[in-house]
């Protein structure tokens, strides 16, 4: 990660934790150090609070120095260029989002929809064209079976289906993380085993 200023307050782009914009970040309790097995080595540590989600971040870097080096959780926000243009949008939207669950949530199904769409999956229920590419083999029925698990309820939320309860940040971070998983399945992957296999060909042919 880029070092960051080391101060009273964390400045960040978003939370790491609830994508809040511009987020207030203070620090509480007191900093502290640890050493390494050999005691040359020491870090300082400080924690930050987030105002709007009450998340704990906990920063680090080398002793005495004015910049942060680690963070935990990191910043994770940045998706991988394989994605379809019109999927990764929406999914970095609702990345951005987990603080407004509903909008997260649709987001997400949107996200999805787009990945099944850039596979020629287009007619259907989103849960019927999941069904689908789990018959054809382009995914597996774990990851079909995961789909029904979260909550890509969302044509129940853009209806305002009185009988759909709100979705919470809980239900925004699966779909999420469900969203990304596909997208690391039917494109990132791929894509990195190309590069690979590209790169080993080379390698041969100018050994």
């Amino acid at each position: 990660m880029e070092p960051i200023p080391f101060s009273a307050q964390l400045s960040l782009n978003r939370c790491p934790h609830c994508s809040v914009a511009r987020p207030s970040l203070g620090t509480t309790g007191q900093d502290f150090t640890t050493k390494d097995h050999t005691g040359r080595v020491q870090r300082a540590w400080r924690l930050y609070i987030c105002s709007f989600c009450g998340g704990v971040v906990t920063t680090g870097r080398p002793h005495n120095a004015n910049v942060i080096t680690e963070m935990y959780p990191p910043l994770d926000h940045q998706l991988d260029a394989s994605i379809p243009a019109t999927a990764s949008s929406y999914l970095q939207q609702a990345i951005e989002s987990i603080h407004a669950p509903a909008g997260a949530v649709m987001l997400s199904a949107s996200a999805v929809d787009a990945m099944l769409k850039a596979k020629n999956y287009t007619t259907g229920s989103l849960y019927s064209r999941i069904e689908e590419a789990a018959k054809d083999h382009l995914i597996t029925a774990e990851m079909s079976a995961w789909a029904h698990d979260v909550r890509l309820d969302a044509n129940d939320q853009r209806h305002a289906d009185v009988a759909a309860s709100l979705p919470t940040t809980a239900d925004a971070q699966k779909c999420v993380e469900f969203a990304r998983a596909l997208a690391e399945f039917l494109f990132v992957l791929p894509a990195r085993v190309q590069r690979g296999r590209q790169q080993d060909a080379t390698v041969q042919t100018n050994p």
